[in-house]
């Protein structure tokens, strides 16, 4: 049966609510990326997601609620995880915690590991429907495992048509990739993934750096987005290109000589200007497109490391990385 497309209204989002609720999978916008949204706290309806995407068991989910008091029923909030939820939610940090005891999120969510990763999304409607459907909902991308991911609604349908009941329509995501990941567990809090939230702004709001990941090599991740080969288009990746060679797709950031596409089978700038927000806002989309011409590699200008550039080169560097 073909997907149903809900409106961003009263009677979208109580449908919407209601179908989670019956454990059915919907599509929800937040303003990173598209979810893929279930009850966390039914097996079913995860296992479900996992279906959908083709995802690896082993990959945890995030758990989206509506405000703090809900996540804090769901995690344990020491000083550090408290004080980053009070400076970014809502908005695109997912902070990792231990499980609190009474905690909802299903073990299949949180693959089997005692802590769970949470996050208050930005996106009004995002947390509208959370609200809808009262309990926390598990939502990855909303694509197939592995894939680009979905910054519109023709993004998801592409990948899921069929396959889920179906997508609340809340236009494009403005902030285009997925969120920062920090665990707040032993010892100091420790950044997994870099995102919508740069690196800077959360060491400001500690006080001191952010710790980096350590873990024996081949172990399951512990939180969503630390698989190896992730985010990744059909074509191959060419990382830093200065000179596009023949029959390349380009995927440029910034001003561009005036002969720099010289057999360039198709090219896209993520910001003419240089502006690496609104470089990440377009990084999905503009990877689908250059994909969906047929080119055997993209290749991608050099993009800065800071702010949110960190984030944007993480991206890059998965969807480039061996299959």
């Amino acid at each position: 049966m073909p997907t149903r497309r809900l409106a961003a209204d009263e009677a979208g989002i109580a449908e919407a609510g209601a179908l989670l609720r019956a454990g059915q999978l919907v599509a929800i916008p937040t303003e990173t990326v598209y979810g893929l949204g279930a009850d966390a706290s039914d097996p079913a309806a995860v296992a479900g997601i996992y279906a959908a995407k083709e995802r690896p068991r082993f990959n945890p989910l995030i758990a989206h609620l509506p405000d703090l008091a809900a996540a804090r029923r769901e995690g344990v909030f020491g000083p550090d995880a408290l004080s980053l939820a009070e400076a970014f939610w809502p908005g695109p940090l997912t902070l990792v915690v231990p499980l609190a005891v009474g905690g909802t999120v299903c073990d299949l969510a949180r693959a089997g590991l005692p802590s769970v990763a949470l996050r208050v999304p930005g996106s009004r409607l995002a947390r509208d429907l959370l609200t809808a459907a009262g309990r926390p909902v598990a939502a990855p991308s909303a694509n197939r495992s592995g894939r680009v991911s979905p910054t519109e609604v023709d993004h998801v349908l592409g990948d899921l048509d069929s396959r889920i009941a179906a997508i609340l329509d809340g236009g494009s995501c403005p902030v285009g990739v997925e969120s920062t990941i920090v665990a707040c567990l032993d010892g100091p809090p420790v950044l997994l993934r870099p995102g919508g939230v740069p690196r800077e702004a959360i060491e400001a709001v500690l006080g001191r750096d952010l710790a980096l990941p350590s873990a024996p090599e081949g172990a399951a991740p512990v939180s969503p987005g630390l698989l190896a080969s992730h985010y990744a288009p059909r074509a191959a990746v060419r990382l830093d290109a200065t000179r596009i060679r023949p029959g390349e797709a380009a995927l440029l950031f910034g001003p561009v000589p005036p002969d720099g596409l010289a057999g360039a089978a198709l090219s896209l700038n993520l910001s003419p200007a240089g502006d690496l927000a609104e470089a990440a806002s377009h990084l999905f989309a503009h990877l689908r497109r250059l994909d969906a011409a047929g080119p055997a590699t993209i290749a991608v200008a050099p993009i800065p490391e800071r702010g949110l550039g960190e984030a944007i080169r993480d991206r890059l560097a998965r969807a480039a990385a061996p299959r």
